[in-house]
C-alpha cells in the first residue's frame, strides 16, 4: 500500500482529506495485517514524504513559488533534500524479498528523515 507521512503527521494548510485519507491507508495496513496474517500474507505500506513527479514537478522547479515552498519542506528533512522515484527501490525490494518475510502491518517512511523529527 501506498501511506504518507501525512497519514502520520497533519498538516496546517488545507490538506483534511488528504491526511485523513492517508491516515486511513495506514489503518488498513495494520487491520489487513492481523486479519491476514493467518494465511501467511503479509501486508506492509511506503509512507514517503514528497516526491519528484508530475504532481510536485512545480516543487522542484526554481521559480518563486516553487522555491519557497521546497525551502521550507527542506528545513523539515534531516537528510537535505527532497525524494527521487530512486529513492523507493530499496524498500520495494526489501518489501518484495524473503527479508521481509516477518515483517506485517508496518509502514515504512521514505521520508529523508521528516518524521523522524
Amino acid at each position: 500500500m501506498l501511506s504518507s507521512t501525512r497519514g502520520l503527521l497533519g498538516h496546517p494548510a488545507g490538506y483534511s482529506a488528504y491526511c485523513s485519507s492517508k491516515g486511513a491507508i495506514t489503518q488498513l495496513t495494520r487491520t489487513l495485517a492481523c486479519e491476514w496474517g493467518r494465511h501467511g500474507i503479509n501486508v506492509n505500506a511506503i509512507g514517503p514524504t514528497v516526491f519528484r513527479s508530475d504532481l510536485t514537478a512545480w516543487m522542484y522547479a526554481d521559480d518563486g513559488a516553487g522555491r519557497q515552498t521546497r525551502e521550507a519542506m527542506l528545513a523539515r528533512i534531516p537528510l537535505g533534500r527532497l525524494a527521487e522515484p530512486e529513492d523507493f527501490i530499496g524498500t520495494l525490494f526489501f518489501l518484495l524479498s524473503r527479508a521481509s518475510d516477518f515483517c506485517t502491518g508496518q509502514v515504512i517512511y521514505v521520508d529523508g528523515g521528516y518524521t523522524a523529527g
